[in-house]
């Protein structure tokens, strides 16, 4: 591990080569401000996500944090799961500032740009939300499309919207349209996924009149329009031999079109052999496909998702990805998204056919994660440990959560916080997390000196179902959780100036893009 100034590091971020830009702040503050390609990478998280983040322990991984300290225990512990270059921004993102470099609010933030982009670039049509719902009152022949998630779509939609997300619509077109003339209107929550929609519709050819609603459910709020809340959504329509060979078909057209391309199992193992560089392999279908069975290795990142939210999955810039799929057709065009943001992408076909063989060999053989063993603690005899003075409750859990409901006498924290949290505490602790959470929270424990430190059996669900007391809210010594997501995160719940508030941040975040920056797009 070696500290490198601001501009080093955006000397390394936009250089050809491969590097990983972590940040490895919590929820709260990343999402009030970071570098425009810097993927969240929490602390308190901090092995677990990286390991499917960077899954090549060979890549150059630069460090990110707030300056206090965090980025360099990061870097011991990634050293310690065999990672073999890493650097520190010394400073953190206050150095980032100083350096004259910008930070961006929010997150998936690199996605949210490319829908921006690839709207000046192609200029799809869009529909106000007043004029469509003039077309639903005038019962005006149009197909209502919401192309996000199911749980998406189920917490809030426009009245009349089908759930199909993105990349399913176009796979599973002739069982949705069967006019040519008719008009579709594609929704999301916002801007990025109607955009990306609508356009990929028209770049594979499709001859509807296609147009995304201006701003999504939140432009229809701010009509003053009302949202359907609650909403089960359809099965998708499967797909007869017919059908299938026409997605085939297409996603051959347009991939040749797009020059990305199409692979076999064999070129599969060869790209994987190629140890010098990173090599992800998703899985684009739905979530019911993939749970059928897929090819061994790969993971799942449904075509809507990983264009919307590309660093949930993909941590490694410039990386190669494989994206697999049954026709090929999600896969192409989330390669195709994937390459305008400087991703070398394959598409690999026909996923769902080659189950039996061994599997893939990815780019590095996965770290080993270190597991602290933790003694487990009936919460019966946690309560009465905690009662007697002699052991403190921590809960590990989300904020959120806690908010809602936890151990009556718990105190809330988070990996990077358990020293400010402890102060002179030296007796026993208990943990109410996920075993994986609390083993991470127990390595940094052990290094405080804790020597007595147990985790809850069945965790906060546990406690409760023993009767034991507990207790609502969020304390007062604690103004603002560090995991929690703050900004404008209640636009989709009421919060009128929340959602314009974002809109004016999304639809503004080219014009904050420096030249480097903007190059990283190929838009």
């Amino acid at each position: 591990m070696r500290n490198i100034d601001a501009a080093t590091a955006k000397e390394l971020v936009h250089s050809p080569a491969e590097v990983a830009f972590l940040d490895v702040r919590e929820h709260g503050p990343y999402g009030e401000g970071h570098p425009l390609l810097a993927v969240w990478c929490p602390y308190s998280r901090l092995e677990l996500s990286a390991l499917s983040l960077v899954p090549n322990v060979r890549v150059t991984i630069v460090l990110i944090d707030a300056g206090d300290g965090v980025a360099g225990k990061a870097a011991g512990r990634l050293e310690r799961l065999g990672y073999q270059d890493i650097r520190v921004v010394a400073g953190g993102v206050q150095a980032w500032v100083v350096a004259g470099y910008t930070l961006f609010e929010g997150e998936y933030v690199p996605s949210k740009t490319l829908g921006e982009l690839a709207e000046h670039a192609f200029h799809p049509d869009v529909i106000d939300p007043e004029t469509l719902a003039e077309w639903q009152r005038e019962r005006r022949p149009h197909v209502l499309v919401d192309v996000r998630p199911p749980t998406e779509h189920h917490k809030m939609t426009v009245p009349g919207a089908r759930c199909l997300p993105n990349g399913e619509l176009p796979h599973r077109f002739p069982a949705v349209v069967s006019d040519t003339s008719m008009p579709l209107v594609l929704t999301c929550a916002g801007r990025t996924r109607s955009l990306i929609g609508a356009i990929s519709l028209k770049l594979l050819g499709l001859e509807n009149p296609v147009f995304g609603l201006r701003n999504g459910t939140q432009g229809w709020t701010l009509a003053g329009l009302d949202l359907d809340r609650g909403q089960v959504p359809a099965e998708a329509p499967s797909l007869s031999d017919g059908e299938l060979a026409a997605s085939r078909l297409r996603a051959q057209n347009f991939a040749q079109r797009a020059n990305i391309p199409m692979i076999d199992a064999g070129m599969l193992d060869t790209l994987a052999a190629d140890r010098s560089r990173t090599l992800y392999l998703l899985d684009v279908r739905s979530g019911e496909e993939y749970a059928a069975g897929h090819l061994q290795g790969a993971i799942h990142a449904p075509c809507v998702q990983i264009v919307q939210a590309t660093d949930r999955w993909l941590g490694v810039r410039r990386a190669r990805v494989v994206l697999a799929d049954d026709t090929g057709l999600r896969a192409s065009l989330a390669a195709y998204w994937l390459g305008q943001m400087g991703y070398e992408t394959y598409v690999l076909p026909d996923a769902d056919t080659t189950l039996a063989r061994d599997g893939w060999q990815p780019s590095q053989a996965a770290p080993f994660v270190p597991a602290s063993e933790l003694q487990p603690i009936a919460p019966q005899e946690a309560a009465e440990a905690a009662a007697g003075g002699e052991a403190l409750l921590l809960d590990l859990r989300l904020s959120v959560e806690y908010r809602r409901e936890h151990p009556a006498g718990s105190r809330w924290t988070i990996r990077p916080e358990l020293k400010t949290t402890l102060g002179d505490w030296q007796g026993g602790l208990c943990l109410i997390a996920d075993e994986p959470v609390a083993r991470l929270a127990a390595l940094d424990l052990e290094e405080l000196g804790y020597a007595d430190v147990r985790i809850v059996s069945g965790g906060f669900d546990a406690w409760k179902s023993a009767g034991l007391a507990t207790e609502t809210g969020w304390p007062e010594s604690i103004a603002r959780p560090s995991d929690f997501l703050s900004f404008v995160h209640d636009r989709h719940d009421g919060n009128l100036d929340a959602a314009r508030q974002y809109l004016a941040w999304e639809t503004g975040l080219v014009d904050r893009l420096d030249a480097q920056e903007r190059a990283t797009f190929l838009l």
